[in-house]
């Protein structure tokens, strides 16, 4: 009986092993969108001609998510009910999805008559209307315990404030453009909304996020036509698909199914040459420049959990050394030369 149990334990510990090393493989592979419906719980948003923002973020972010899902896509929600969440809570459910996108879906306001879709990274507002945009959304701290330290005494409401935001996202502003832009001309195209561009502004929800992140204004609410028609379910239908048509765009156009796999080439004739080593990361990062400071010609190599990040190929030392030059240049000043044989990364000693 115990010999049994013995074997059964074994079998049992094997499948979960495997089990989980695939779900590892599948998670390095897999690419994932993180979807924030702005506001909820205690906080309802613009309540514009009576219409409830967060209720109507929560349903267009819900049926994105469900679109995308039916073409593959990992999705991590910040919330899927009517639930108060943390703009810093948000920023880090992001952060610790190991995804590839994050996307806040709101719905503006004004007191106009304004109308038509837009969408912001992060960055300093170049006008009043940016500022105001901003504010209005970074003004959910209010319902936040202790948001004074949290945010380090950040004010929504004073623009020194606003501009005083560090860039964090700065390495992902390019990528945050591209998906920006191609939202918005989904909506612009698809739907014939009026073209309110990308723009930048300090959300503070997007400044603690550190991968590429859009937020999304998908109308006005205060506009009555806008309003009537963000509160329908053909309006809510229409924007999740323009928006998932646009995702679906950027994982084709930026998204490669990268794997150790890649590395190979690197290792013919398993010879010993040198090459720098310029960062090591628990995640994946697609070797474009623009995920290296605008470097090159940079290669992956996993070992165990963490990927490393070798950038030249040389047969000497010397060579390797000036190629170290290039990359403290580029930014990488605690780059180093190691030597790669056999697949793996070896100290030169």
């Amino acid at each position: 009986m115990n010999s049994v149990r013995l074997i059964t334990l074994v079998l049992l510990q094997f499948y979960f092993f495997n089990l989980f090393a695939q779900k590892d493989d599948i998670q390095d592979n897999v690419f994932t969108v993180v979807v924030d419906a702005g506001h909820g719980g205690k906080d309802p948003g613009n309540t514009g001609n009576g219409y409830i923002e967060k209720d109507i973020a929560l349903k267009i972010s819900l049926m994105l998510g469900r679109e995308l899902e039916k073409n593959g896509v990992n999705v991590v929600y910040t919330r899927k009910t009517d639930v108060f969440v943390d703009l810093f809570e948000r920023a880090n459910i992001a952060n610790n999805s190991n995804a590839q996108l994050f996307l806040s879906i709101h719905c503006d306001s004004h007191t106009s008559q304004a109308y038509g879709a837009g969408t912001f990274v992060l960055g300093l507002h170049a006008n009043q209307r940016n500022f105001e945009v901003a504010k209005k959304e970074n003004s959910v701290i209010f319902f936040e315990d202790d948001y004074e330290n949290t945010y380090r005494g950040f004010d929504p409401n004073n623009p020194e404030s606003v501009i005083g935001l560090t860039l964090m996202q700065e390495e992902y502003l390019d990528q945050s453009i591209i998906a920006a832009s191609y939202i918005q001309d989904s909506f612009v195209n698809r739907l014939k909304r009026k073209n309110r561009n990308v723009k930048q502004a300090g959300f503070i929800v997007l400044k603690y996020t550190s991968i590429p992140s859009v937020l999304v204004e998908t109308g006005f609410l205060t506009n009555k036509n806008e309003g009537l028609y963000l509160n329908s379910s053909k309006g809510q239908d229409e924007m999740a698909d323009a928006i998932s048509l646009a995702v679906l765009k950027y994982k084709n156009d930026f998204f490669k199914n990268l794997s150790t796999s890649n590395v190979s080439q690197l290792n013919s004739n398993d010879v010993l040459y040198y090459t720098v080593q310029i960062a090591a990361s628990n995640r994946l990062l697609e070797l474009k420049p623009y995920n290296f400071k605008g470097l090159k010609s940079v290669n992956a190599v996993k070992e165990g959990n963490i990927y490393k990040y070798l950038y030249g190929k040389y047969k000497s030392i010397e060579e390797a050394k000036e190629s170290l030059k290039t990359t403290k240049k580029y930014g990488f000043n605690s780059s180093f030369i190691v030597a790669f044989k056999n697949n793996k990364v070896q100290s030169i000693n």
